[in-house]
């Protein structure tokens, strides 16, 4: 009989003998059991992730859209030699290779790792991810922007190009190392540890070896991410763009939605330049061209164009402000639908279609519903208006005091007496006094 080595605690036909040991396992075999169920249902959910620390990848969506300057490339195809790269053949490409310029084609970020991309095959990473690391790390070199090669290493299946003076700064070990021992001690080494580096980092991986290529091919592998040819400025960075957009500031149009960077480039430096709030919003105008020539005023929010008014003489003035950029420049290149059945309220506000709606009724007191009762019901006849009493005379306070008046209603007239004599015309009739009593009237009293 063949025994079978078995770890520590387990007997043969895999029985446990410690029973501590065996409900262990049980826990084990349940957890892995529930781990699998879950695998299965997450597999078809979808999963949003959250970094607390800031460390990783920025909470996204897959189904969030994404611009066209972070989607996935388009996998070239280039011819490669299958014999593999000799050091004569690597002396040669790292000097063709060597302070080579060219342009980006799209945004290149920072960071030691940077992107990779596979020849004739796809950028790692795209997408969610190429966004990510650009907002994190920052960008190095804009679309259009020019760069240049400082750094060529050629490993076992991958070159690895360094632009603008690479993404790690020089000597970042003796940044931090100091000579001395005590208040003695120096500054260290190297100096200027707190300036940061702005270059970035691309990795051309091959599967397998690197093959015997020379630096045109290296070029044309690359020219997703960078072009090698000779352009000006401006073609450039059109090239960078979708061909509507490029054909619109090749054209010297402006578009709603483009940035100052597009503007600049379709129509130059504005002739005058102003500002204004509209709506609370702070907004340039740029004026393009005097009368009588067309003028232009480009009105822009922040870095974007959110207004364009074109006035030509003789011609009532055109006025655009639907956004056409943004979805040209979606990954999908399908405009953006919107409902024209919503209109945004604000808060407290009630719009109303004066032709299709029947104006608000008038406030009122009563509730939903609620009717007023009929007068005529009750015998009481109809409504009219409310009199106050009259002026009432109060025998306390002297003379007479009004308690009411309502100003619409005239009270009724009093009747008075033709013949009665004013009240500062009447002479007073002395008091006679009483029996048994003399009464003398004072003549000119003289004071004590």
């Amino acid at each position: 009989m063949n025994k079978q080595l078995l770890p520590e605690g387990l007997g043969t036909a895999g029985h446990v003998a410690d029973p501590a040991v065996s409900g262990m396992l049980r826990r084990i075999v349940v957890a892995v059991a529930l781990a699998a169920l879950l695998a299965g249902t997450v597999a078809v959910a979808q999963v949003i992730t959250v970094d607390t620390n800031g460390n990783g990848p920025v909470a996204t969506t897959s189904n969030a859209p994404v611009d066209r300057r972070f989607a996935q490339i388009k996998p070239t195809n280039i011819e490669l030699p299958k014999a593999p790269l000799d050091k004569r053949g690597q002396l040669m490409l790292v000097r063709y290779l060597q302070a080579e310029q060219g342009f980006a084609m799209r945004p290149i970020p920072r960071g030691h790792k940077g992107l990779t991309l596979e020849a004739n095959g796809k950028l790692s990473p795209a997408g969610e991810g190429y966004l990510n690391m650009v907002t994190q790390n920052g960008i190095s070199v804009d679309p259009g922007a020019r760069l240049v090669i400082t750094n060529v290493k050629i490993e076992h299946s991958k070159i690895v190009l360094d632009f603008n003076g690479g993404p790690d700064p020089k000597h970042r070990f003796l940044r931090h190392v100091q000579i001395g021992m005590g208040p003695g001690m120096t500054q260290p080494v190297v100096q200027g540890a707190g300036q940061q580096p702005t270059g970035s980092r691309l990795t051309l991986k091959f599967h397998g070896d690197v093959p015997n290529l020379t630096g045109s091919q290296v070029e044309d592998l690359l020219a997703p991410l960078i072009s090698f040819k000779v352009k000006s400025p401006i073609q450039a960075y059109t090239d960078t763009l979708p061909k509507q957009l490029k054909k619109a500031i090749v054209d010297h149009q402006v578009l709603v939605g483009m940035t100052t960077k597009m503007v600049r480039f379709a129509k130059g430096d504005p002739v005058n330049k102003y500002r204004e709030v509209d709506n609370l919003m702070p907004v340039s105008i740029w004026m393009y061209g005097k009368p009588p020539q067309t003028v232009t005023f480009v009105h822009v929010n922040g870095n974007r164009v959110i207004r364009v008014e074109i006035a030509k003489v003789g011609q009532p003035l055109e006025v655009f402000t639907k956004d056409v950029v943004t979805p040209m420049m979606l990954a999908s290149g399908k405009p953006i639908v919107t409902a024209e059945n919503v209109h945004p309220i604000q808060e407290g506000d009630v719009h109303r279609n004066p032709d299709t709606q029947a104006p608000a009724p008038p406030p009122t007191l009563r509730a939903p519903g609620e009717k007023l009762p009929d007068g005529s019901r009750t015998g009481q006849g109809t409504y009219g208006p409310v009199y106050f009493p009259p002026a009432t005379k109060d025998p306390d306070s002297g003379p007479s005091t009004t308690l009411g008046k309502n100003p619409d209603v005239q009270p009724p007239a009093q009747t008075t007496q033709k013949n009665s004599a004013p009240a500062a015309n009447q002479q007073t009739q002395p008091t006679q006094p009483a029996s048994g009593q003399s009464q003398t009237a004072p003549s000119n009293p003289q004071p004590q």
